[in-house]
Protein backbone atom coordinates (compact mmCIF):
# COMPACT_ATOMS: atom_id res chain seq x y z
CA UNK A 1 0.00 0.00 0.00
CA UNK A 2 0.92 3.23 -0.79
CA UNK A 3 1.85 5.88 2.19
CA UNK A 4 -0.82 8.18 0.01
CA UNK A 5 -3.69 5.45 0.03
CA UNK A 6 -2.75 4.66 3.66
CA UNK A 7 -3.49 8.58 4.05
CA UNK A 8 -6.54 8.30 2.93
CA UNK A 9 -7.82 5.71 4.52
CA UNK A 10 -6.87 6.44 7.94
CA UNK A 11 -8.44 10.14 6.81
CA UNK A 12 -11.73 8.00 5.92
CA UNK A 13 -11.91 6.31 9.59
CA UNK A 14 -11.32 9.06 11.83
CA UNK A 15 -14.23 10.48 11.84
CA UNK A 16 -17.20 8.87 14.16
CA UNK A 17 -19.98 8.08 12.10
CA UNK A 18 -17.43 6.56 9.06
CA UNK A 19 -15.62 4.50 11.57
CA UNK A 20 -19.43 3.07 13.41
CA UNK A 21 -20.06 3.12 9.44
CA UNK A 22 -17.48 0.87 8.65
CA UNK A 23 -17.55 -1.26 11.68
CA UNK A 24 -20.83 -2.01 11.54
CA UNK A 25 -20.01 -3.30 7.57
CA UNK A 26 -17.49 -5.21 9.16
CA UNK A 27 -19.70 -6.91 11.80
CA UNK A 28 -22.00 -7.56 8.60
CA UNK A 29 -19.81 -9.39 6.36
CA UNK A 30 -20.71 -11.22 4.01
CA UNK A 31 -23.97 -9.78 3.62
CA UNK A 32 -23.47 -6.20 3.58
CA UNK A 33 -26.17 -3.72 4.57
CA UNK A 34 -28.11 -1.58 2.46
CA UNK A 35 -27.53 2.03 2.87
CA UNK A 36 -30.94 3.09 4.19
CA UNK A 37 -30.41 0.57 6.84
CA UNK A 38 -26.84 2.34 7.77
CA UNK A 39 -28.71 5.65 8.11
CA UNK A 40 -31.34 4.39 10.36
CA UNK A 41 -28.98 1.52 12.37
CA UNK A 42 -26.42 5.05 12.73
CA UNK A 43 -28.95 7.70 13.18
CA UNK A 44 -27.99 9.88 10.67
CA UNK A 45 -30.32 11.24 7.51
CA UNK A 46 -29.85 9.32 4.47
CA UNK A 47 -28.33 12.38 2.26
CA UNK A 48 -25.64 12.29 5.16
CA UNK A 49 -24.81 9.13 4.99
CA UNK A 50 -24.32 8.85 1.47
CA UNK A 51 -22.00 11.44 1.80
CA UNK A 52 -19.87 9.46 4.15
CA UNK A 53 -20.34 5.83 2.12
CA UNK A 54 -18.80 8.13 -0.57
CA UNK A 55 -15.51 8.93 1.70
CA UNK A 56 -15.24 5.48 2.31
CA UNK A 57 -15.87 4.44 -0.68
CA UNK A 58 -13.55 6.79 -1.93
CA UNK A 59 -10.87 5.54 0.50
CA UNK A 60 -11.25 1.98 -1.01
CA UNK A 61 -12.73 0.54 2.39
CA UNK A 62 -16.34 0.16 1.14
CA UNK A 63 -17.32 -1.81 -1.98
CA UNK A 64 -21.49 -1.06 -3.52
CA UNK A 65 -23.45 -3.53 -5.28
CA UNK A 66 -26.89 -2.38 -6.69
CA UNK A 67 -29.71 -4.76 -5.72
CA UNK A 68 -32.89 -4.70 -7.21
CA UNK A 69 -33.92 -1.26 -6.06
CA UNK A 70 -31.01 -1.27 -3.19
CA UNK A 71 -27.21 -0.59 -2.80
CA UNK A 72 -25.53 -2.86 -0.47
CA UNK A 73 -22.71 -1.69 0.82
CA UNK A 74 -19.80 -3.96 2.33
CA UNK A 75 -16.70 -3.39 4.22
CA UNK A 76 -13.40 -3.80 1.82
CA UNK A 77 -11.29 -6.30 4.31
CA UNK A 78 -9.00 -7.41 1.72
CA UNK A 79 -8.18 -3.01 1.57
CA UNK A 80 -8.67 -2.87 5.44
CA UNK A 81 -5.84 -6.07 5.92
CA UNK A 82 -3.29 -3.58 3.34
CA UNK A 83 -3.95 -0.79 5.68
CA UNK A 84 -3.21 -3.21 8.83
CA UNK A 85 0.12 -4.50 7.33
CA UNK A 86 1.03 -1.15 5.85
CA UNK A 87 1.00 -0.25 9.74
CA UNK A 88 2.79 -2.99 10.93
CA UNK A 89 5.45 -3.31 8.31
CA UNK A 90 8.03 -1.61 10.14
CA UNK A 91 6.84 -3.34 13.60
CA UNK A 92 9.17 -2.67 16.49
CA UNK A 93 12.16 -2.52 14.11
CA UNK A 94 11.87 -6.17 12.86
CA UNK A 95 12.55 -6.77 16.20
CA UNK A 96 9.86 -9.96 16.82
CA UNK A 97 9.67 -10.21 20.82
CA UNK A 98 7.94 -6.88 20.89
CA UNK A 99 5.58 -7.41 18.07
CA UNK A 100 4.53 -11.08 18.73
CA UNK A 101 1.98 -9.92 21.91
CA UNK A 102 0.42 -7.19 18.70
CA UNK A 103 0.46 -9.83 16.04
CA UNK A 104 -0.99 -12.51 18.15
CA UNK A 105 -3.65 -9.95 19.52
CA UNK A 106 -4.19 -9.61 15.81
CA UNK A 107 -4.59 -13.29 14.62
CA UNK A 108 -7.09 -14.66 17.32
CA UNK A 109 -10.10 -15.51 15.87
CA UNK A 110 -12.84 -12.57 14.69
CA UNK A 111 -15.44 -13.59 18.27
CA UNK A 112 -14.60 -10.16 20.44
CA UNK A 113 -16.78 -9.96 22.85
CA UNK A 114 -19.44 -6.83 23.17
CA UNK A 115 -16.55 -4.66 25.03
CA UNK A 116 -13.79 -5.33 22.70
CA UNK A 117 -16.44 -4.45 20.18
CA UNK A 118 -18.07 -1.02 21.52
CA UNK A 119 -14.73 -0.10 22.93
Amino acid sequence: METQHALNALSALSQETRLAVFRMLVRREPDGVAAGDLAKAIGVPANSMSVHLGVLSHAGLVTSERRSRSIIYRANLARFRDLMLFMLKDCCDGRSEICAPLIADLTTPCCPSKDSVDA
